[in-house]
């Protein structure tokens, strides 16, 4: 038996706390991998263990900020991370960002599944009007992951983030509460 909270419960995936333990060669891998962190603002900057133990300091008890491991059902092994934030909470929204550093896991609809359990809780029980999210024109799986969990297209910022020397469109997303609809 688990001694841990399932924070939320999935079908396939539980989110729960990040916990500095989880700050490991696994987690230090992930953020130095160029190729999981293709499209990762912090791919210009090398991420050591103790930068990686900050952040996830600085996350703990946040109420700005709410960052949730991303872990399989089956084998309880952290694959990943899920945050809501930065919160507006005069206008109710969020930003919603995520990793699956785990590829094993990767084309397997995990994304969705966890942007789907972050879009419940962000509604019902931080009560947000607003999710928004991000990413690069040529993040093609963050994309649809986000689209399958319901979000829409709402705009572009053309040739905003720098990739591999050529500039890339941000596609804007979004998804309001009333417009959610859990997937069962």
């Amino acid at each position: 038996m688990e001694p841990y909270h399932h924070f939320i419960e999935g079908s396939g995936i539980y989110l729960r706390e990040v916990r500095l333990s989880d700050v490991n060669e696994n987690y230090y891998q992930w953020l130095n991998d160029p190729e999981i962190n293709q499209f990762l603002e912090t791919r210009f900057l090398p991420q050591s263990m103790h930068n990686i133990e900050e952040f996830v300091r600085s996350k703990d008890g946040n109420s700005n900020e709410v960052l949730l491991a991303i872990c399989d059902k089956t084998s309880s092994m952290h694959i990943g991370n899920i945050k809501v934030g930065p919160i507006n909470w005069i206008h109710r929204y969020a930003d919603v960002s995520l990793l699956i550093g785990d590829k094993a896991f990767w084309g397997k609809g995990i994304a969705t599944e966890a942007i789907q359990l972050v879009s419940h809780f962000s509604f019902n029980v931080l009560n947000l009007h607003k999710l928004k999210a991000g990413c690069y024109e040529k993040n093609v799986g963050s994309m649809k992951a986000f689209e399958k969990a319901g979000f829409e297209k709402e705009g572009l910022l053309k040739k905003l983030w720098m990739l591999n020397g050529t500039f890339q469109d941000q596609v804007l997303l979004g998804l309001c509460a009333e417009d959610f609809h859990p997937v069962k």
